[in-house]
């Protein structure tokens, strides 16, 4: 191995996945379960040091994976953005592209101080992914399915909150020191990882350990670097960022595919833009007419429930049953 070439490696994954489905690694295994009411106690507002940072050091460490996943101050709002597409995959046939997508993630990290385990930090954040058609790149509201020939509304996904159940510190809860998520060659550096996804389906009944149905997908990310730029402990964040997400799970529920078989494959590509405003208009507009919230994060200490795609399509779901039977039940 050349002396250019470094890989470390670290279990927590929080500092990888920054998006929509790209959250997975902050909310892996429990979307339901709340972040602890008492994480720690309040760090350095702002956590940059002069000189390099060493990913040999564990208060070194916690800040580069800090600066891959926000900004080493405490508030700094961090926009990342990606669009490609979603395609089906069913045996015997070939694969269609069945949308667009377009998505974003904003955050940012709280600053915290343990007196065992030193320096750390707690991202939150909101997360948009927009279906569109794939041939005029508009935003659905309805799609027909070419399987069932049925007209289905099309639910978007609208995360919020997907936050770091807890802090990531210098020190893990078992005295280990915290190492780097990251790959060095050179002037570049890039973290990659992949999640595994298999939980209970929101959207399935009680019995999942007897029949299945549990919720099964798999999400990988890519992000890329300059090595400078990341080890650079005077800068609070970096000042480019371009990732690759690609994720492949079930039909999505609104398909209305039933037991079908197939999956589904979403590839993008993107990165962080400098605020909300310099998102493209595509996404922004949408967001300012029918997500305002998404224009900034949840509040730093935000305690509630992880949000996942699949809650938030029942919710959904839930919502458009009950004001059909209540329309229904005027009607008599």
């Amino acid at each position: 191995m050349s002396p250019d070439f470094k890989i470390i490696r670290n279990v927590a994954c929080a500092a990888l996945f920054v998006g929509a489905g790209l959250s997975a690694c902050d909310q892996m295994g429990a979307p339901k379960s709340a972040a602890p009411q008492n994480m720690g106690a309040q760090g350095p507002m702002d956590a940059t040091k002069p000189g390099k940072l060493d990913p040999a050091d564990a208060n070194d460490a916690i800040r580069i994976d800090q600066k891959m996943n926000c900004s080493l101050k405490q508030g700094d709002v961090i926009v990342y953005w990606w669009k490609g597409g979603a395609f089906s995959r069913v045996p015997g046939e070939r694969d269609r592209h069945l949308f667009n997508v377009e998505g974003m993630n904003i955050r940012h990290c709280k600053n915290f101080q343990d007196e065992k385990r030193g320096y750390g930090f707690r991202s939150v954040s909101r997360e948009i992914l927009l279906y569109k058609d794939p041939t005029t790149n508009e935003i659905l509201k309805t799609w027909k399915n070419p399987w069932t020939n049925k007209d289905v509304d099309v639910i978007h996904v609208a995360n919020d909150p997907v936050n770091m159940r807890r802090p990531m510190y210098a020190m893990s809860e078992d005295g280990k020191p915290h190492t780097a998520d990251i790959r060095i060659v050179g002037a570049r550096a890039w973290s990659s990882g992949e999640v595994p996804l298999f939980y209970k389906n929101p959207l399935a009944g009680e019995y999942q350990e007897l029949i299945g149905n549990d919720y099964h997908a798999m999400e990988a990310l890519n992000g890329y670097v300059y090595t400078d730029d990341l080890l650079d402990g005077s800068k609070a964040k970096l000042n480019s960022y371009t990732l690759s997400w690609a994720r492949f799970s079930e039909w999505l529920p609104w398909m209305q595919m039933g037991s079908r078989t197939g999956m589904m494959i979403f590839s993008t590509v993107g990165g962080r833009v400098n605020s909300f405003a310099d998102l493209p208009d595509s996404i922004r507009k949408e967001i300012e007419a029918n997500y305002p919230a998404y224009k900034e994060p949840p509040p730093l200490d935000d305690a509630r429930p992880n949000e996942t795609s699949w809650s938030y399509l029942k919710k959904q779901i839930d919502a458009k049953r009950a004001a059909s039977a209540t329309k229904a039940k005027a009607g008599e």
